[in-house]
């Protein structure tokens, strides 16, 4: 699909790095601050930009497509390293800028990168922002605070949990408004609390039909399980990244981070993505009875996003770091889209505290 134009302001550029071409969006002066926004899954680096526009003088924004995502090269995603991939891609990204240090914004699934990116590239980040991002133990498969698994195969993650009629509506490159998997659909559905409708609804839809679909691609690979919903993860793919099967010792690594950047965490009081009750977590949909043979509560009950990430935050404080946690009202899973006056307000001070 022909690219967007970027809005006045913004300039896009193929940056290649020593890992992959990545397709990246910049504001700000050249020798400003930097501000690097990782977007989430279904979406691009292009939904960054009138945040972007927005930040203060003085304040560089860079906004790369993410490996499967938008028009960055098309790599393959390791997904027994977890978010290493995309981590990494990260890193090249910034030495080859010569950046040796930032301020990061993740949304949802970017959030769980730069879990991974201050792991491994500790002092690097300046702060983190984090907007309704996915729980540090990952999507699916786990039923308490401290991410326990359901079960030992993780059976419920991964990348056989996405709906395959999703992920046709992607291929077919679907733009209508019909059907109720049609991309157009979920995005105004879930991105937002409704009747909210995106200004650049068309650019957006655009860019998110770019990701990169198949069985090594978006959703990913499974297995057959013996435990309910009776798919477990396979090693392929982006949606087994973020599976807790990869993601083990994600959690202990990451509070023993030195030095700890502060983070800013927004998310929207209407999620239904990133909640304690997500609408695409199997706990949820089998406790509706929309995924039948639910084992109940004690097996697999709803993943508590929410509480496991304010958990892990406030271990995260305890050792030594900081956050503070704000929720904006009326909005859902995009609130720097859906009210960006609040949203920036927030993010704005605490970049420039």
């Amino acid at each position: 699909m022909d690219k967007p134009t970027p809005l006045p302001g913004i300039t896009n550029q193929m940056v290649a790095t020593a890992r992959l071409e990545q397709n990246v969006y910049f504001s700000g002066p050249q020798d400003g601050l930097p501000v690097v926004f990782l977007h989430g899954n279904f979406s691009a680096a292009l939904y960054w930009e009138e945040t972007m526009l927005a930040l203060p003088a003085g304040f560089r924004g860079i906004a790369p497509d993410l490996r499967g995502y938008g028009w960055t090269e098309d790599k393959l995603i390791d997904s027994t390293r977890g978010m290493r991939d995309l981590s990494d891609d990260v890193a090249a990204l910034l030495d080859t800028l010569g950046i040796e240090k930032a301020h990061f914004v993740g949304w949802s699934m970017g959030a769980g990168v730069l879990y991974r990116f201050i792991t491994d590239y500790p002092g690097r980040a300046l702060s983190l922002t984090l907007i309704c991002p996915v729980s540090p133990y990952g999507f699916g498969g786990t039923k308490d605070v401290d991410g326990t698994p359901c079960y030992d195969d993780f059976a419920g993650s991964g990348g056989g949990v996405v709906s395959p009629l999703f992920v046709q509506r992607i291929q077919m490159g679907d733009r209508g408004a019909e059907d109720p998997n049609s991309p157009r659909n979920i995005i105004n559905a879930f991105y937002y609390k409704p009747p909210f409708r995106a200004a650049r609804e068309e650019d957006f839809l655009t860019a998110s039909l770019m990701e990169k679909t198949g069985p090594d691609k978006y959703p990913g690979d499974f297995v057959p399980s013996p435990n309910w919903p009776n798919v477990a993860p396979g090693t392929k793919g982006i949606v087994n990244c973020w599976s807790p099967k990869y993601l083990a010792n994600d959690v202990a690594e990451l509070l023993a981070v030195s030095p700890k950047p502060p983070i800013l965490w927004i998310r929207g009081d209407s999620d239904l993505i990133v909640s304690d009750h997500s609408m695409f977590d199997l706990g949820v949909l089998g406790k509706l009875g929309y995924v039948p043979g639910w084992p109940g509560d004690e097996v697999y009950p709803p993943q508590p996003m929410i509480q496991q990430t304010r958990k892990v935050l406030e271990r995260y404080a305890a050792s030594g770091g900081s956050f503070e946690e704000h929720v904006i009202a009326d909005t859902a899973h995009s609130p720097h889209i859906e009210k960006p006056g609040e949203f920036n307000a927030l993010f704005h001070a605490f970049l420039t505290r």
